[in-house]
């Protein structure tokens, strides 16, 4: 049996800034997509951060928690911070809480959400393309918004109003491979 991923059998028909779309096997179209993180801030009252941007993609302005690109050869909590300092002004202590695939059927993009605490002032310039407003929400209240559809928002945004409202914790030996059977 032959490799499922030997190049010989990935057709790459798009190759661009941010996606590249390749055709595997002849049968599936996936796009390949840089990690990216999403960062959960929540201030005294229980607010969470968020920032309210255009999204072409949906024609649509968008609530959404600070997030952004894992740069090539960028740490994920640095790209945390980094992201942070772009869309609200903000350095804080990073804890990473999990991280998911955002779209596996098609999709390779990895998300890192962390946690943000001791926030403190630090402004990094804001991408040339972006104009955001910065929120504060209460998770309840951003939940309903989306489920009512009078707010729009992203995979990454749920999951921090969820973990905001449920208090997770860090997950304790994140990044460690689990087997099928459960091992390590």
């Amino acid at each position: 049996m032959s490799d499922p991923a030997t190049p010989t059998q990935t057709k790459t028909i798009y190759d661009g800034h941010i996606v590249k779309l390749e055709l595997f096997q002849g049968k599936w179209e996936i796009v390949r997509h840089a990690p990216a993180v999403a960062i959960l801030l929540q201030n005294d009252a229980g607010e969470m951060l968020c920032v309210r941007q255009f999204r072409p993609a949906i024609d649509a302005h968008t609530v959404e928690v600070p997030a952004g690109l894992i740069d090539a050869g960028e740490e994920p909590e640095a790209a945390a911070r980094r992201e942070l300092q772009e869309e609200a002004g903000l350095d804080a202590e990073m804890t990473l809480l999990t991280r998911f695939f955002s779209s596996p059927g098609f999709c390779d993009e990895e998300l890192h959400i962390f946690r943000a605490v001791s926030p403190r002032e630090s402004r990094l310039p804001m991408d040339d393309d972006e104009e955001i407003e910065v929120l504060w929400m209460k998770p309840e209240t951003l939940l309903a918004g989306l489920r009512d559809g009078s707010l729009k928002g992203s995979a990454t945004t749920v999951t921090a109003a969820l973990l905001a409202l449920t208090g997770a914790p860090p997950v304790p030996g994140m990044g460690q491979r689990v087997d099928q059977q459960g091992g390590h």
